[in-house]
């Protein structure tokens, strides 16, 4: 089986006494660095579990956050792995041969021959969002996600019926539905209708053009909490100066997920053929952002009571404040119904999980 994969929306957002000071400017063309991994197998039946066969996965986004943590379990798993990128230098860095020997790495040009030796593809690439929105902004954000997902769509679709992946995982985001304190989202949910709302319909548009042959899942990820990489990785350090607290009101929903229990998701959406459509990526029970960091600053032993304002907030993102200044509850639904089982099924025990290990900071 062949997989490949892309990034999903990713909140970058730091809690710092930073934000009330003026933001530093970011080029566009930081936002055009996309990548792309792919990992090969033998194995064409697609309903055996991904540990118990070999592979071959196509992953874009497999240098980022998640991407990296979903090659390293493949490949601990003899999996045989093509990690396509827009940087070879940068994938080196993160997958020296002598660590990960065996990885093929292939730039642009590389893509589609890579894909469609695969017999998956899981589609991670996307350009972080928390950052202040201009116009070209916003229109980066936008292609950053469906160039992507056309381009693997279209390798995947243009190759012969015995060639082509067998699976399509491509992420997506909870922005999909909107924002509210109040109401409550599944996978029936209708999408929202502001801009990141819109970024999410047209992303699933591009990959919902796949040939109906291949088996597609949607994964929307909520906010991802790791010890190295996304939100928590932000928030610790801050934390650590007696400086932690909630962004705006604290009243915002946050709707999370565990990585080991978001790449478990995405290995078993892979190989399991029952893994289709639209499957939240996001924990059962998601809290409050203002809970969050209590729960945050008790687990670390510091205060949690020091709120970073609204208003401090748009002075350094404008418009793309929305991110972190409003929220959804997003309950994943189908992964329930598909019996998927969560290591960290509570906020709590994810964050004490995390901290017993070294985090980067």
């Amino acid at each position: 089986m062949e997989l490949c994969g892309a990034s999903a929306l990713t909140w970058r957002t730091s809690i710092s006494p930073s934000l009330h000071s003026s933001p530093q400017p970011t080029s566009v063309s930081e936002f055009r660095r996309v990548r792309v991994w792919c990992v090969k197998t033998d194995v064409n039946d697609s309903s055996q579990s991904v540990k118990g066969n070999q592979m071959t996965v196509s992953i874009t986004g497999a240098t980022g956050f998640i991407g990296s943590k979903l090659v390293q379990r493949l490949y601990e798993d003899n999996h045989s792995i093509c990690v396509l990128t827009r940087s070879r230098s940068k994938a080196q860095s993160i997958f020296p041969v002598k660590d990960f020997p065996g990885i093929v790495i292939a730039e642009e040009s590389q893509w589609k021959d890579c894909i469609q030796k695969s017999t998956g593809v899981v589609n991670l690439a996307g350009l972080p969002i928390s950052t202040r929105w201009s116009s070209e902004i916003k229109k980066e954000i936008k292609q950053s996600r469906i160039g992507v997902t056309s381009k693997v769509v279209d390798s995947i679709n243009s190759s012969t019926s015995d060639a082509r992946p067998k699976v399509l995982v491509s992420a997506t985001a909870v922005g999909y539905y909107g924002t509210s304190e109040t109401q409550v989202f599944d996978e029936q949910s209708p999408s929202g209708n502001d801009y990141l709302s819109e970024v999410c319909r047209e992303w699933e548009g591009k990959a919902l053009a796949v040939d109906k042959d291949v088996r597609l899942a949607l994964i929307r990820i909520g906010v991802v909490l790791g010890k190295d990489g996304g939100a928590l990785a932000k928030m610790v350090p801050i934390f650590m100066m007696f400086a932690g607290g909630p962004l705006g009101s604290g009243k915002q929903w946050f709707s999370w997920i565990h990585i080991d229990d978001l790449v478990n998701l995405l290995c078993e959406a892979l190989s399991n053929p029952s893994y289709k459509g639209v499957i939240n990526g996001t924990a059962p029970n998601p809290v409050r952002l203002a809970e969050m960091c209590q729960h945050l600053g008790a687990v670390m032993g510091r205060p949690s009571w020091l709120p970073v304002p609204d208003l401090a907030l748009k002075a350094v993102l404008g418009e793309g404040a929305i991110v972190v200044l409003e929220g959804q509850r997003v309950l994943p639904v189908r992964a329930k119904e598909l019996g998927f089982s969560y290591k960290y099924p509570y906020i709590k025990e994810a964050l004490k999980a995390i901290l017993a290990q070294k985090v980067v900071v």
